[in-house]
């Protein structure tokens, strides 16, 4: 347009992130400090499933007892905002859980079933409140996931497509990849053992 001053304008540089380191020592000092809170169950599985399954805060807030199939170890991870559940990419998926996740799901789902309080399964607000001191916040569950894959040597592929991450510009993955549910779950295996934390 012929604007003269427009090479003058110097561009701010691009912001240095670092992301926080989370180890499995943080998640053990986490569930330490929920020992004695009166819903030591729910936080207990949260953390745990969390931890394993690489979801995101608001996505295991939105968790339903059916969105959770213990036998199998899956979790379905739902876009229907008709129902009040929303991913970041605008569509579903699964993403999966190890043993011990499953164990503490399996007793908090007894005592959440059988006449508690609680009307959601990790409601949000309750959750936010209880985690606001603790040595981690439930977000941090996420990086623990994908940085204890990389530590483990986990294909990069798979880990992507179970942290439900954007698929678009990546070639290999949206037209190439094709990995079925069997495939998905093989890998995580390989990579997840069935006790993570609590070894």
């Amino acid at each position: 347009m012929g604007i003269e001053w427009l090479n003058d304008i110097e561009l701010p540089s691009e912001p240095e992130y670092k992301p926080k380191r989370v180890t499995r020592e943080d998640i053990l000092k986490a569930l330490e400090y929920f020992k004695n809170h009166p819903c030591f169950l729910q936080i207990k599985a949260l953390i745990l499933l969390g931890a394993s399954s690489g979801l995101r805060a608001e996505e295991l807030y939105q968790l339903e007892p059916e969105d959770i199939d213990l036998e199998n170890r899956i979790v379905y991870v739902k876009h229907e905002p008709a129902n009040g559940k929303t991913t970041k990419t605008g569509k579903s998926r699964i993403s999966f859980f190890n043993e011990e996740a499953k164990q503490a799901l399996i007793e908090y789902l007894r005592f959440f079933n059988n006449g508690c309080k609680l009307k959601r399964l990790f409601g949000k607000t309750h959750i936010e409140r209880a985690f606001r001191k603790a040595p981690i916040k439930v977000k941090d569950l996420r990086k623990f996931f994908s940085q204890e894959w990389e530590r483990r040597n986990g294909s990069y592929a798979v880990k992507e497509i179970l942290m439900g991450h954007s698929l678009k510009n990546k070639v290999d993955l949206q037209h190439y990849a094709g990995l079925g549910v069997e495939d998905l779950m093989k890998v995580y295996n390989m990579v997840i053992p069935a006790y993570l934390i609590l070894r």
